[in-house]
């Protein structure tokens, strides 16, 4: 389960909104200056706000501190889905191109059609994906402690 930590901004029925502060792992890599995720971060896009939304079968309050977490599959799944797909379709395309003996120029405008196609599919699968509740954020648990709501620099008890 991939794990993150947040404050619960608004509540609804079965569901909470919930901020999370993206950071940079770069503390914990031994590749800190070769890499893209640490200019980032040195540029001050290394920690920003994301507002997700989270199934839950329990009643939190607005500030409430908690943990929220996706199955790793599901992460992986995606992953899959997003990059192999298009590739798939790519090659496809070209390969079936090639074996009727087509032109290259044909080839190539074969392999971009089988590229835009797989990208559909994922945009069709993606839409499919959405109403599966095992593939949405859930509340995991509490993180224990109650934050005070923060909004512009200003603390608001």
């Amino acid at each position: 389960m991939i794990e993150e930590r947040g404050r619960v901004l608004s509540v609804e029925e079965g569901a909470v909104w919930v901020e999370t502060v993206r950071s940079s792992t770069c503390g914990n890599c031994a590749a800190k200056a070769g890499c893209g995720q640490a200019l980032l971060a040195r540029v001050g896009s290394g920690a920003r706000r994301g507002f997700i939304r989270a199934l839950t079968d329990r009643s939190w309050q607005i500030g409430d501190e908690v943990f929220i977490g996706i199955p790793e599959d599901a992460v992986v799944r995606g992953a899959l889905w997003v990059y192999l797909t298009p590739l798939l379709g790519l090659f496809a395309a070209a390969l079936l191109a090639q074996a009727l003996e087509a032109a290259e120029p044909m080839v190539i405008l074969a392999a971009v059609s089988g590229l835009i196609a797989g990208f559909a599919v994922v945009r069709w699968h993606g839409q499919q994906a959405q109403r599966d509740p095992r593939l949405m954020p859930q509340v995991l648990r509490s993180a224990g402690q109650m934050m005070p709501f923060v909004q512009e620099g200003r603390l608001d008890g």
